[in-house]
């Protein structure tokens, strides 16, 4: 099953992101794919501020991957440079760290996703305006889906 929303400001992207974080549980995976400036970095800043994260969050382009302490871990990911190679950066560890894992350029690495999961692809539909298209993979993603939207 596929979900759309729209959203038509940053601040609905952060709140969607927002109620996504109310229905957390460890180990969530979220992969984001759209094109730069899509709204993928934003979404994770609405994640990070609900689960209680003050740092600033920008997107981990060269550092791959980023740890924040918050109510539960945010390891947030851009595999953007990768180009699907992800050997020696102990990708797998992370879904099962206990966390809430937020992965950009997801589709870059698909083959090493997990099989459960949540993939949202952003499509930019005017300056502000974006729509998103959710697809979970497993029951506990269709779930989430449905307590959110």
């Amino acid at each position: 099953m596929e979900y759309k929303i729209t959203t038509h400001n940053e601040m609905e992207t952060i709140e969607l992101a927002q109620n996504f974080e109310s229905e957390k549980f460890p180990n969530m995976v979220i992969c984001l794919n759209g094109e730069l400036g899509s709204g993928k970095t934003m979404f994770t800043k609405g994640i990070a501020n609900a689960l209680g994260i003050n740092e600033v969050i920008t997107s981990p382009t060269f550092t791959i991957i980023k740890e924040y302490d918050g109510e539960l871990p945010l390891y947030h990911m851009d595999v953007y440079r990768l180009d699907g190679n992800v050997d020696g950066i102990g990708l797998e560890e992370y879904y099962t760290k206990g966390g809430v894992v937020v992965i950009e350029w997801a589709d870059t690495i698909k083959d090493y996703l997990p099989k459960e999961r949540l993939d949202i692809k952003f499509v930019v539909a005017g300056e502000n305006k974006r729509i998103l298209i959710l697809t979970p993979y497993g029951k506990q993603y269709e779930e989430l889906c449905e307590a959110v939207l």
